[in-house]
């Protein structure tokens, strides 16, 4: 993912400015009420969110307040969860933020103490889930370095606005193992060219069920192959797969036209000058008669 310039510059002159304050801070042990002031100054002059625009702390959930939720072009996109810099986050915080962003149905949240940030994606499954899709330390982050400066990329607004936590997830659906395995076990073209490639390297025949079974019980782990994860990559690449099938069904089962019309057809000067002659025309252009 490209980061703009002008997003890596002020990312660069905030963060200077801003971690002798935070690690002030954090070397004062201030109240999560201080860390929260710290974490809108972060948003705004780090990641560019307009601080009375975009962010508001009175986003009530379940009879309580969330720290900060982030709203643009008038819609709620993500909340804030925010712990006081001394503590560490747990499994217990990522739970809390996880818990408020699914009742609101809202994707995005960021969970920080100020100085670790993290961004997840709520997964709206039975039960509610959840993916980790970055985690930076701000203070030790540098942003002309392409990896920190792509993951501070993705708490920004630009970002945001630009689709770079979508993005980063669907590369990471890519090239999970679940969906690999998957690819691997239930794709016939995959399997095909495991067995030619076999028979070139061993100059053995072997079955495609006798590959798939080889894979399955001796090459893949069990935990890519079991479980909801694992049967939901398998039913992507099986729809996928019927999907194709159905394409080039209809592609072979398609009229094909006898003749088509001068105006249909017009091909350029290019194709006309290097077509060559057909039999009819060639026989014309030999039978002319003699003068």
């Amino acid at each position: 993912m490209g980061v703009p310039k002008k997003v890596v510059e002020r990312t660069s002159s905030a963060l200077r400015r801003l971690v002798p304050i935070i690690q002030q801070q954090k070397a004062r042990d201030v109240s999560e009420a201080d860390t929260v002031t710290l974490v809108k100054d972060a948003l705004s002059e780090v990641f560019g969110y307009d601080k009375y625009a975009d962010l508001t702390g009175e986003l009530a959930i379940r009879g309580t307040y969330c720290d900060l939720a982030v709203r643009l072009d008038g819609k709620l996109v993500e909340l804030v969860e925010v712990k006081a810099i001394g503590i560490t986050l747990n499994d217990r915080h990522t739970k809390q933020a996880v818990d408020y962003a699914a009742n609101q149905g809202i994707e995005w949240v960021i969970l920080t103490n100020g100085i670790t940030w993290r961004l997840y994606q709520v997964q709206f499954t039975k039960p509610i889930d959840k993916r980790l899709l970055a985690e930076i330390d701000i203070t030790s982050a540098d942003p002309r370095c392409e990896q920190d400066a792509e993951k501070l990329y993705l708490f920004s607004k630009e970002g945001h606005r630009r689709g770079a936590p979508v993005a980063l997830r669907d590369r990471q659906d890519a090239t999970n193992r679940f969906l690999m395995a998957a690819v691997v076990l239930n794709n016939d073209d995959v399997i095909s060219a495991i067995r030619r490639e076999l028979r070139r390297v061993v100059d053995v025949l072997v079955s495609e069920d006798e590959i798939r079974k080889v894979l399955q019980e001796e090459v893949l782990k069990r935990d890519v192959l079991e479980g909801p994860a694992a049967e939901a990559a398998a039913s992507q690449v099986r729809r996928v797969g019927l999907r194709s099938r159905k394409v080039e069904t209809a592609k072979d089962s398609a009229p094909v036209a006898e003749e088509e019309s001068a105006e249909d057809s017009k091909p350029c000067a290019s194709e006309n000058a290097a077509k060559p002659a057909s039999d009819e025309d060639a026989s014309s252009a030999t039978a002319q008669p003699q003068g």
